[in-house]
């Protein structure tokens, strides 16, 4: 079935879809360093071992050896076969299963969107060090106490005044414009193009692989709206998107906290002061989406609020949200500001000392919750304790089932008088029941032959590929299993350079060799490689198989009736061959 897919295909359905997510929304990750882990789903176990990088677009699992692709991982978590889980990221990717060998799409590609907005961003940033006008743009920023650095470090940029700015810079042509149109950058109206970004300051937004999806405009002057955010398009969903998680993400490899502001500049003046950890959402709320982002990359999330009752308010909104992805296993705190601040006139106030301790005595989400319920009734009298178990029994029950929904039962039960079970009807909070798709066997864990690690070398890092061309390629006529895959893996890497090694893995689906491939994919094969060794390991395992290349033929010749029968190659190469051994045994 897999052969019947183009594998171009599979490879820009890797592309538009993010591992990390995937399983997240199955398996609740947490960050740790630059990866993310959890118990596995496929053995049981008590210390988390099972992997996933976003950067290989792959997941492990020290304890069992399971990994694979997006897609692997679908088919053994799912119980799906290999094209009904196609049909699935498909769907969710908006792409459909092209028919007749042709790729037939619901919507653009989005790799030139993702190019044009890079050539948006940088046009900006020159904007706002060139343009005349400029100079009030950087008069702003200065006077709201940013630094040349901290400007430079989010990438704050400058839309001069004027309709055709970008269009005459990008949309050179019907190409190019369209895609300015489906950028959100320049607006169409009844065949009038215009920018839509003018005499604004440009605040660029990424995602968590760093591309650029959007733009925010704070305007110059009083006109309206003081801050536009560009619109929804294919590669920007504002429902799911944070400012400043990508440089969050990159400030701190290890993130132990996050926090959730309001706006552009509180994230940019509170990274100035020290804070490297605050997000901003764009515009709207705090969404599901948004904490399916946020819960997996650090232990502690605290959401940031004004004091007043719109504040107030609007935490509870959050705290409605947080619960059905509240487990516990990470602290979500809520901090309110004194009236009349936010973060960004707070922090110049106080520093980062002051603040931080601020949000390290922030209410926990059981206190906010209970807090904000008890001040609804009379705890003196029996009628407001009942009331008190009416407001929050329903809250606690949307808390996924486990030791911390046991908690707030039993706090409930504490403030209200009775035993814990009562509250749920006399039915205690069981664990759910984990389904296990069947166990796989570890795998080998030791490449233990040249061949072997050459291969393992080249998948799990395909920037390595150009190295094999370093040395002689007499190797590739070795007569030997596995040889024709190692050319094969090259060959493609060398002509795709782009493939990650989950895209690479895919392309051998429903082959003889995949197997193979899902084997020497497992990252413990060179765990014990430094990374700054990998290439020479590599050049090394090929060396060792030029020699066995050479050896084989030095044989074949040797066997020959006459030396009168050698070629000069042949010749030639057995000189190299005798020169190698000598030099290998020195």
């Amino acid at each position: 079935m897999a052969g019947r897919i183009p594998p171009e295909f599979i490879d820009d359905l890797l592309a538009r879809t993010d591992i990390v997510d995937l399983i997240n929304r199955r398996v609740p990750l947490r960050r740790g360093g630059k990866d993310f882990h959890a118990c596995c789903p496929f053995h049981d176990e008590k210390t988390p071992s099972f992997t996933v990088s976003r950067e290989k677009q792959f997941y492990h699992c020290f304890g069992c050896g399971a990994h694979g692709t997006a897609i692997g991982f679908l088919m053994d978590y799912e119980h799906q076969d290999f094209l009904d889980v196609v049909k699935d990221l498909a769907s969710e990717a908006g792409l459909e299963i092209p028919r007749s060998g042709e790729l037939v799409s619901k919507g653009p590609d989005p790799r030139p969107l993702y190019a044009m907005m890079e050539q948006a961003a940088d046009l900006f940033r020159q904007q706002l060090r060139q343009h005349p006008s400029a100079v009030r743009a950087v008069g702003y920023l200065k006077g709201r106490g940013l630094s040349g650095e901290i400007a430079a470090a989010f990438g704050i940029g400058y839309a001069p005044p004027g309709w055709d700015f970008l269009l005459t810079r990008l949309g050179l042509d019907d190409e190019t414009r369209s895609q300015l149109i489906q950028c959100g950058l320049v607006i169409d109206q009844d065949g009038r193009c215009y920018d839509r970004f003018r005499e604004r300051i440009i605040f660029p937004i990424h995602d968590r692989r760093g591309r650029f999806i959007g733009f925010g405009g704070r305007i110059l002057g009083d006109g309206k709206p003081k801050y536009l955010n560009s619109p929804e398009t294919p590669i920007f969903h504002k429902s799911r998107e944070l400012y400043g998680l990508y440089q969050a993400l990159q400030a701190n490899r290890k993130v132990e906290r996050l926090l959730v502001v309001e706006g552009y500049m509180d994230v940019i003046a509170l990274a100035q002061f020290g804070i490297s950890y605050a997000v901003a959402t764009l515009g709207t709320a705090t969404t599901s989406e948004h904490l399916r982002q946020l819960l997996p990359q650090t232990p502690e999330l605290v959401f940031c609020f004004d004091g007043d009752r719109a504040g107030r308010g609007a935490a509870w909104k959050a705290l409605e949200i947080s619960l059905p992805q509240t487990t516990g296993q990470q602290q979500i705190r809520f901090l309110f500001l004194p009236d009349g601040e936010d973060p960004d006139t707070l922090i110049r106030k106080e520093g980062q000392g002051a603040f931080e301790h601020r949000i390290r005595h922030a209410p926990s989400l059981s206190e906010f919750l209970f807090e904000r319920l008890t001040d609804q009734v009379d705890m003196s009298s029996l009628d407001g304790k009942a009331r008190l178990a009416a407001l929050a029994s329903p809250l606690i029950a949307r808390v996924p089932k486990g030791l911390f929904r046991d908690m707030l039962n039993q706090r409930l039960a504490s403030l209200v008088g009775v035993a814990a079970p009562q509250l749920e009807g006399g039915q205690t909070n069981a664990r759910p029941t984990v389904r296990h798709p069947a166990r796989r066997p570890p795998a080998n864990r030791q490449a233990t032959t040249p061949l072997r690690l050459a291969i393992a070398l080249i998948l799990q890092h395909p920037h390595l590929a150009p190295a094999a061309t370093s040395i002689a390629n007499d190797w590739r006529r070795l007569e030997k299993p596995g040889i024709s895959l190692l050319n094969e893996l090259i060959d493609l890497i060398e002509s795709h350079p782009e493939l990650t090694p989950a895209s690479i893995t895919e392309r051998w689906r429903g082959r003889d060799s995949h197997h193979h491939l899902q084997r020497l994919a497992d990252p413990q094969l060179l765990a014990h490689i430094p990374e700054d060794g990998l290439e020479a390991e590599l050049i090394g395992a090929l060396h060792r198989l030029l020699e066995e290349t050479r050896a084989m033929h030095s044989e074949g010749l040797f066997n020959r009736a006459s030396t009168a029968e050698w070629t000069e190659e042949e010749k030639m190469m057995l000189r190299r061959s005798i020169l190698l051994r000598h030099h290998n045994k020195t």
